[in-house]
């Protein structure tokens, strides 16, 4: 019986990890040096502003992805926000399906 105890507290660990690793994710590429997960907004909106904004689009993920990859300007002010080429795709979308789901 104990190995089912452990398996099952292991699955429970990682069905809590994907907002963990996606905040942690958001600090090992430096996005909160810009962004903050809530409140007012800093040099960048707020994420959870983000996720208001883009609430129900279809292609919200995709867009958002192309902005981090690319950079942008316009949107949120006059600071652009800087290209962040060097993010590996997964991680990209990790962390956008992350700052989606932040009410």
């Amino acid at each position: 019986m104990r190995p089912i105890a452990v398996a099952a507290a292991a699955l429970a660990a990682c069905a809590a990890m994907p907002v963990q690793a996606s905040e942690a994710l958001a600090k090992k590429y430096a996005c909160t040096a810009c962004h903050a997960i809530k409140g007012p907004k800093t040099v960048g909106p707020a994420y959870a502003d983000v996720a208001k904004k883009y609430a129900g689009q279809t292609d919200a993920v995709a867009q958002l992805m192309e902005k981090v990859k690319k950079g942008g300007a316009g949107v949120w002010g006059p600071v652009p926000m800087p290209p962040n080429p060097n993010v590996p795709d997964a991680d990209l979308k990790a962390l956008v399906n992350w700052v989606l789901s932040i009410k």
